[in-house]
């Protein structure tokens, strides 16, 4: 996926933070390893953004939104153009919120008020923190629907991993990865669960949805989707992606369509 850097991250609303505003990114916009002494919640209107730490990538769609807790480094990508918004939560406000990142459904309510909080160029201080109080009861309300893609640490399974990541597409079995990192099916497999918390074709399956979800939301078809994610037929890539995401690659198109501003 193309990589396009631009001199400066969104301009920050004047009401608000230096962190809290809104902006258009291209395809492939990236923001390097960076922290904040507050918590962020990351939002695209339109478009798709990854979040990576440490710990993993997390992939927020249309309808749902990054969480970044005070202190974790973190860095952002962002898949086709982005209509972004960056909400600052301020450190003390947090302790209701999860201690570490994670993604959240964005619903209707949720959605007007990040939109009002990153769009009003005036806004009363005491408004908006009334308003950015529904967000964070909101947020804590809300049940975490994580497209979290763990890393491990153990080079054997990174070298697996990195192959993977550079053609999520490719259909070589375990044990032909492991010949590559000099490990053996049955030791890669128990690293998988030990280290990652999930079986290889898990990890696998939710490394295409992620570039899945890239590419649909970049319009691609949903038959060519499939096709360049791995899977060999249509009906098995939209069983996976509704079981991982939650709706059909279909609905995903259709309320990305309705939800352009």
């Amino acid at each position: 996926m193309p990589e396009n850097r631009q001199p400066s991250p969104p301009s920050p609303a004047p009401s608000s933070t230096a962190l809290n505003g809104a902006g258009r990114l291209p395809h492939g916009y990236h923001l390097d390893t960076h922290s904040h002494d507050a918590g962020q919640l990351v939002y695209a209107v339109a478009g798709a953004v990854a979040t990576t730490t440490e710990r993993g990538t997390w992939v927020a769609p249309a309808d749902r939104m990054t969480w970044t807790p005070p202190g974790f480094a973190h860095s952002h990508r962002f898949y086709a153009e982005t209509d972004v918004r960056l909400l600052t939560v301020p450190a003390g406000l947090c302790d209701t919120l999860p201690a570490r990142p994670g993604v959240f459904a964005v619903n209707p309510l949720l959605r007007e008020a990040l939109l009002a909080l990153t769009e009003r160029a005036q806004m009363r201080p005491e408004a908006f923190e009334r308003l950015l109080a529904v967000v964070i009861d909101e947020v804590a309300g809300t049940p975490e629907q994580s497209l979290h893609l763990p890393e491990p640490a153990d080079d054997r399974l990174r070298t697996v991993t990195r192959l993977l990541h550079a053609d999520p597409g490719r259909t070589a079995t375990l044990a032909e990865l492991g010949r590559a990192a000099g490990a053996g099916e049955r030791t890669l497999s128990r690293l998988f669960h030990t280290e990652l918390g999930m079986s290889f074709h898990r990890w696998r399956t939710v490394l295409r949805i992620h570039h899945a979800l890239v590419h649909l939301t970049a319009g691609r078809s949903v038959t060519d989707t499939a096709t360049e994610c791995g899977w060999s037929n249509p009906s098995g890539f939209i069983d996976a992606f509704t079981e991982v995401v939650g709706q059909t690659p279909g609905r995903y198109q259709a309320e990305l369509r309705g939800r352009t501003r």
